[in-house]
């Protein structure tokens, strides 16, 4: 069973999708399986990440702007690739680090996540953009 999710986002920022995740499979009546989620881009990420502290979020964003800042940055001067603007090569970097697809237990119908975790679509662009997860859920045999 394959569902696509669409995210539209406003700049870099960690967005919780693991309501309309839970709504999708609950909408399925689905018992116990495994849940695939692939970001069908290359400049944004996936993560499973404490949803309780909005500063985790923040504080993420800060670490992955201080590993790859934007190209216009004295200390990135080696990159080339600039055709989309100078936050679009750092947007890769930083989506070769996160992960662009996560693998998530169900059971019961119901996301195996720890109690402080939540799944996010992370945006590394400036601009607006309309993203897009696929959602593969597979039900396993004991």
């Amino acid at each position: 069973m394959i569902h696509q999710l669409t995210v539209d986002t406003q700049g870099p920022a960690c967005h919780e999708i693991t309501g309309q995740l839970a709504a999708w499979l609950e909408g399925r009546r689905v018992r116990d399986g495994l849940l695939t989620l692939m970001i069908r881009h290359t400049s944004a990420s996936l993560l499973i990440q404490e949803n309780a502290a909005p500063e985790v979020q923040d504080d993420l964003l800060a670490w992955l702007d201080r590993l790859a800042p934007p190209a216009d940055h004295p200390s990135m001067g080696w990159i080339r690739h600039r055709h989309e603007g100078p936050d679009d090569m750092p947007a890769h970097l930083k989506a070769a680090i996160l992960p662009v697809s996560l693998q998530i237990p169900v059971a019961g119908g119901r996301m195996m996540l720890g109690r402080w975790q939540g799944v996010y679509l992370v945006e590394h662009r400036r601009a607006p953009h309309q993203r897009q997860v696929t959602a593969l859920f597979q039900t396993v045999q004991d």
